[in-house]
């Protein structure tokens, strides 16, 4: 990383040249299998710096079809946090 790199704030440099939302990166995080729960997405995104990841995260529908995602990939609702869990 050059000297301007270090300038820019890490949610810039994460959109800036990828063209990758949140929304569309917590999709890919659920599908890969290095997240266990809607909370875990949440973590991994603000550590990529990503911005608003909770007002992004948080909607009922977008968790419902995060947990479909990870539900399909095996992971137990024991894994996941309760704010995370499908209401059915």
């Amino acid at each position: 990383m050059d000297y301007e790199d270090q300038l820019i704030p890490p949610q810039r440099r994460v959109n800036e040249g990828s063209e990758i939302s949140t929304v569309e990166r917590a999709f890919q995080l659920a599908r890969t299998g290095a997240c266990h729960s809607v909370n875990d997405i949440r973590e991994r995104l603000l550590r990529e710096g990503h911005a608003n990841v909770v007002s992004h995260t948080s909607g009922m529908s977008i968790k419902k079809q995060l947990n479909a995602i990870l539900a399909a990939r095996g992971v137990t609702r024991s894994a996941a946090n309760e704010d995370d869990e499908i209401s059915e």
